[in-house]
């Protein structure tokens, strides 16, 4: 799953950013409203973390554009303010929940798990293609009876392609989609996970799944590529 933190304290940024990655989520970060919001409409993300206090636009003013726009990503709000109109007002403008600054960082992990849940239906918790099952919930990959241990890395690389089976992914948009945007795009990073991605399914047994369409990038598909 891939997650915006639009947080101005740098120190709590990255804080919740190598948090969720190593929880195995992409983390994208920006320290001003207008950079945050300007992600959000522009990349697909699985929930945004929003601090209320925010230089250029506050966090209201990103769910309101949100909404009006009629983007649906969940919002869950950061606050250093408990005060209840806060919370009203940010819950009444659109966010789906909202944590209280000082915060355990399990609460928050707890708390975008049920968002994710809750705002899925367009996500299905599971994807199937073959004989091969990604879990997104539970975190789990299996192909046929055996279960593969994946990076983080490589979870989220099956996860696109079983979102897109049969369809040519290029490199670039594995970079932007799987990655963090400051990722070096001359970097033969994709090259090396998707190869460890292929041996792993090659192992479990069956047909190969993963094919290089040259030149191009990569395919998921039952029939070899010609």
């Amino acid at each position: 799953m891939k997650i915006l933190v639009i947080e101005d304290d740098k120190k709590v940024a990255s804080f919740v950013a190598q948090g969720l990655r190593e929880d195995g989520y992409t983390v994208d970060v920006a320290n001003d409203g207008e950079e945050g919001l300007l992600n959000a409409h522009v990349y697909d993300y699985d929930a945004l973390i929003v601090d209320v206090m925010l230089p250029g636009k506050n966090g209201f003013e990103i769910v309101r554009d949100l909404r009006s726009r009629g983007r649906t990503v969940p919002v869950l709000l950061l606050t250093a303010r408990d005060a209840s109109e806060d919370v009203v007002r940010g819950l009444d403008l659109g966010a789906d929940d909202y944590l209280t600054k000082p915060f355990s960082f399990d609460v928050l992990l707890a708390r975008l798990r049920a968002l994710v849940r809750r705002k899925g239906a367009d996500r299905p918790d599971r994807f199937t293609y073959d004989d091969v099952e990604l879990d997104r919930i539970r975190h789990t990959v299996h192909r046929g009876d055996e279960a593969l241990d994946l990076t983080p890395t490589e979870f989220r690389l099956l996860e696109y392609f079983l979102r897109h089976p049969e369809e040519v992914v290029r490199r670039t948009e594995l970079l932007e989609k799987v990655w963090d945007l400051q990722f070096d795009p001359g970097s033969n990073v994709v090259d090396v996970h998707v190869s460890n991605l292929r041996r792993k399914l090659d192992k479990a047994g069956g047909p190969p799944l993963l094919h290089t369409v040259r030149g191009v990038g990569y395919t998921l598909r039952s029939e070899a590529v010609e």
